[in-house]
């Protein structure tokens, strides 16, 4: 049944992830061209403060998902009840706290912003639109998401978005394009969020009509839950910190336009971390499942396996990046990065798909308050070397801030931390060791790609040899692996 659900979560996942990277790919593109590139900046700009304003959500959404796997599996009705009815007093709370938040930081909100701003936009209203559609997202039966990501029902949340993100698209395209109005474009994303929120409260309602809002839970049960919301609450401040500071720090130090360039290289790659999330999405409650009910040593060997597999697609997808990017974006914007950055781009994909694999252990585990001092010291580290090296180095140093605090602090820390209370410590060693190896491949294998695709200035014999190339020089260096028999059995089933 697991692997059943996983392949289902996967196939609506690809759908889904397809259809939102090539229709806001044009989308983008009609933006940039017909708007101009602060637009862009603007887009990024204000994800990033809603990011940071949603650490008051403390990891709430991932503490329900976990508190729900066990009564889901002994079918306990009664307290899926309780826990649900617990989960959306506790979403009404939140987007009230961010309400309030919100309004006490717009003073400081053109602070953010270095050079002009354009000016048919009051960045007031731009930021007050999107702040009260973050308050509503929350009020608007947003626990009911978590009861299809707990029950491995993935696929039925990517078939609602299909159907939402196409009214989106449709009428964002016209805004945009017809009519060149920023403020209808951010008032279509706004209510599409809430149309989604909507229709996935009455689908999850049709598919699991027992659990409704009601009941109580006893006093220590709501204490456990409390306290890993506590712990939780470090790695979301860890993950908006590392991951949206960034555009922060740019947007403030370098501008609108510079951040709109760097956006553009980012949206690619995270277009890519986002077909790689559906892999974890898909395994995240199937491995919490097999945490509980299987051997050690049997989730040892899946976590080797996955390992593998991730190393073998973000080593290909890193090798793709350090050789396409740079003709791409020639074609797309002509607004390019230094070599040099986007060498860093490659490295800052394979550290962080390494870093969401081992994340995906914690969370499903729920190992959170052993790791709930990793996260500060990842962000903190990262965004002192932001600060630091921006004036320097600019882009540069954000990115090799991020690779570094990522890589040295962050995996390293984790990974003692999974092999103290989910494994043996005793197999973190040969773990450590495999690891190495297939980065030492991919670093070798992404050399000669770069090496053999230098030869020829043609866009689409580029795309060609980067197919093909990693491929190749990957399957004959790991033909002989115990884990490539394994991955071609699961790939197989």
């Amino acid at each position: 049944m697991r692997r059943k659900n996983a392949l289902r979560n996967m196939l609506f996942g690809v759908m889904l992830k397809v259809y939102q990277i090539i229709v806001p790919f044009f989308l983008r593109t009609a933006l940039i061209y017909f708007m101009g590139m602060e637009y862009v900046g603007l887009n990024s700009l204000f994800t990033s403060i809603l990011q940071v304003l949603n650490l008051a959500e403390l990891g709430v959404g991932s503490a329900m998902i976990f508190s729900i796997y066990k009564p889901l599996a002994e079918n306990n009705t009664e307290k899926i009840c309780a826990l649900t009815a617990l989960y959306r007093k506790y979403y009404r709370i939140i987007g009230g706290i961010i309400g309030v938040s919100g309004i006490l930081l717009t003073p400081f909100v053109p602070f953010l912003v270095k050079g002009d701003i354009p000016e048919s936009i009051n960045i007031y209203v731009l930021y007050w639109l999107n702040l009260g559609g973050t308050v509503l997202s929350y009020w608007l039966f947003a626990y009911k998401n978590s009861i299809l990501q707990a029950s491995q029902r993935n696929d039925v949340i990517s078939k609602i978005m299909l159907l939402t993100n196409t009214f989106q698209y449709s009428l964002q395209f016209m805004a945009v394009c017809a009519l060149k109005n920023y403020y209808l474009y951010v008032m279509i994303l706004l209510f599409s969020q809430a149309l989604t929120n909507i229709i996935t409260a009455v689908v999850a309602d049709k598919i699991y009509p027992d659990y409704k809002p009601k009941g109580q839970l006893d006093e220590v049960t709501i204490k456990s839950i409390n306290q890993r919301i506590k712990d939780l609450f470090t790695a979301k401040l860890g993950y908006v910190t590392v991951n949206f500071a960034d555009n922060i720090v740019i947007s403030a130090f370098m501008g609108l336009t510079v951040l709109g360039v760097y956006q553009n290289y980012y949206f690619i790659m995270s277009a890519v971390m986002g077909f790689v999330m559906i892999i974890y999405n898909a395994c995240t409650a199937g491995i919490g499942n097999s945490l509980i009910t299987e051997t050690k040593e049997k989730n040892f060997s899946d976590l080797q396996t996955l390992t593998f597999i991730i190393c073998w697609v973000s080593g290909w997808c890193s090798s793709c990046f350090i050789c396409l990017y740079q003709p791409f974006m020639e074609i797309w914007t002509g607004n390019l990065l230094s070599d040099g950055e986007v060498l860093l781009f490659g490295i800052y994909f394979y550290v962080y798909e390494v870093n969401q694999l081992l994340n995906t252990y914690k969370d499903a585990s729920g190992i959170w308050h052993k790791d709930r001092f990793r996260p500060l010291m990842v962000s903190a580290v990262n965004l002192c070397l932001n600060l630091l090296t921006v004036n320097f180095w600019g882009i540069y140093g954000v990115l090799l801030s991020t690779i570094l605090s990522t890589a040295l602090i962050g995996i390293n820390w984790l990974l003692r931390n999974l092999f103290e209370c989910v494994f043996e410590k005793s197999m973190l060693k040969g773990y450590v060791k495999r690891l190495i190896f297939y980065t030492a491949v991919s670093i070798c294998v992404c050399m000669v790609t770069a090496c053999i695709c230098a030869w020829t200035g043609n866009f689409i014999l580029k795309v060609a040899m980067c197919i093909v190339i990693p491929n190749i020089l990957f399957y004959l260096m790991y033909k002989n692996d115990d884990e490539f028999t394994k991955s071609k059995k699961i790939i197989g089933r």
